[in-house]
C-alpha cells in the first residue's frame, strides 16, 4: 500500500508540472547548463525548458554580469545545433565576445528596434517559432498579462525563453518560471598575473516555481561554471543597486 502511495503521489506531481510549464520534448534530452548545487533548485532537478525565465538588472555593471550569464546558459541550449535570437533596443552586447561564453556569435540573430513595445511583440512572435533553440529579450517592464502570454507561447513551442530587465521601475509577480538577479564579483587573478581576470557573479535565484530559491558564488572558467561556495540562502526580493 505504501509503495502505490508513492506512485500515485510521483504521477501526481508530473502532471502538475507538467500544467505548470514543464514539458519535456519527446525523445529529446534534457539540456544540462551545468548549473551544479543551482540544479537542486529546480523541480525534478533539471533546468525548466520550454518556459521563460525573468532576469533583473540595475546598473550596466549587473547588466553585463546579466548579460555575460544568460549568454553562457544560450551556449548550452545550441551546443549541438539551432539558432537563438537576441531583440532589444538599445543593444551594447559586443557579438564577438560571446566566444567567451562559448556561443558561437553567428548562430545569434541579432533584432535591434526602436520601441520597446515592439520588443515584446517580437519576443512573443519569435518564441512561437518551433524553430527557434532560444529567444533573449532585452525588456525594462513586464506586467503579470504580458507575462503570461510569454509563458503560454513556450508551452506550445517548446522554445526558452530569457527576459532581461534593465533598470525595471516595478518588480510585480509575473507568470515567468524563474526569477534571477545576477551580479558581479571581483574576477578570479590568474597566477597573480595582472588584469580584468575570470568572470565571478552572485547569482541569486529570486524565485522559482516549485522549487527552492538561493544564492551561489559562480565563476565561468575553461568553458564552464564553477562553484566555490554553495551559499544557498532565501533570496526573495531583488535588490537594487545604489551608488
Amino acid at each position: 500500500m505504501p509503495e502505490a502511495k508513492s506512485l500515485i503521489l510521483s504521477r501526481l506531481q508530473k502532471e502538475i508540472l507538467h500544467l505548470q510549464g514543464f514539458k519535456s520534448v519527446n525523445g529529446v534530452l534534457p539540456v544540462d547548463p551545468g548549473l551544479g548545487p543551482i540544479t537542486h533548485a529546480f523541480p525534478q532537478q533539471h533546468f525548466p525548458e520550454g518556459a521563460v525565465h525573468e532576469f533583473i538588472a540595475y546598473g550596466q555593471e549587473s547588466s553585463a554580469a546579466t548579460g555575460g550569464f544568460i549568454s553562457a546558459l544560450l551556449a548550452a541550449f545550441m551546443r549541438h545545433d539551432g539558432v537563438a535570437l537576441w531583440i532589444g533596443t538599445q543593444r551594447k552586447l559586443f557579438p564577438p565576445a560571446l566566444q567567451a561564453f562559448g556561443l558561437d556569435p553567428h548562430k545569434i540573430i541579432f533584432i535591434d528596434l526602436r520601441h520597446e513595445r515592439d520588443v515584446l511583440w517580437a519576443v512573443e512572435e519569435a518564441l512561437k517559432c518551433t524553430g527557434i533553440t532560444a529567444v533573449a529579450g532585452e525588456l525594462k517592464e513586464l506586467g503579470f498579462t504580458a507575462s503570461r502570454r510569454l509563458q503560454l507561447a513556450v508551452e506550445n513551442s517548446h522554445v526558452t525563453g530569457f527576459i532581461l530587465r534593465n533598470n525595471p521601475r516595478t518588480i510585480h509577480t509575473t507568470a515567468c518560471v524563474t526569477r534571477w538577479q545576477i551580479s558581479s564579483l571581483p574576477g578570479a587573478i590568474i597566477d597573480e598575473l595582472p588584469g580584468v581576470g575570470i568572470p565571478r557573479w552572485k547569482v541569486s535565484l529570486l524565485k522559482v516555481r516549485n522549487g527552492q530559491p538561493g544564492t551561489w558564488e559562480v565563476t565561468w572558467r575553461h568553458g564552464k561554471f564553477h562553484f566555490e561556495e554553495d551559499m544557498r540562502v532565501p533570496a526573495m526580493q531583488p535588490q537594487k543597486q545604489t551608488g
